[in-house]
């Protein structure tokens, strides 16, 4: 069989447009719900990865969210600004920056505790659906990653 570009260039046989669309569409559940806390989706995430595992260099919070440098030090800075993190340098390497969580840092974390349960009321999937998904998007990530 021959190969056909005209088929394959169909937005309908993209299996990137679908994921593009989810991300959007997911990312846009978030927001109504961390407008309130005064954050965006992508600090949120970082807030996740500090609530999780405190005073921890930009690169690892970089390597968990699957960001670059680049992207990560606006928001860092900002957040700094808000008064969420403090950046310091790492006593064993002072070209590594590690990230910590001030007071207000940590106290959102109460504030934020019902974002998950919110978001979650929102996806009208069955749990073992979601879960495949969930699988089946990490093992995606893996694969791209490699």
């Amino acid at each position: 069989m021959e190969y056909d570009y005209r088929e394959a260039m169909k937005l309908d046989n993209q299996i990137c447009f679908p994921l593009y669309a989810a991300a959007r569409q997911v990312v846009n559940l978030y927001t109504p719900v961390l407008k309130p806390l005064g954050l965006t989706y992508t600090q949120y995430l970082v807030f996740l990865v500090l609530w999780e595992k405190d005073g921890i260099p930009v690169g690892e919070i970089c390597e968990k969210l699957m960001l670059d440098n680049g992207t990560l030090s606006p928001l860092l800075k900002k957040m700094q600004s808000a008064g969420f993190i403090e950046k310091k340098r790492s006593e064993n390497d002072d070209r590594v920056v590690v990230i910590t969580l001030t007071k207000e840092g940590r106290e959102l974390q109460k504030k934020a505790k019902d974002v998950p349960r919110q978001v979650v009321s929102c996806v009208d999937l069955p749990p073992e659906k979601a879960h495949q998904l969930y699988g089946l998007l990490r093992e995606l990530l893996n694969v791209t990653r490699s």
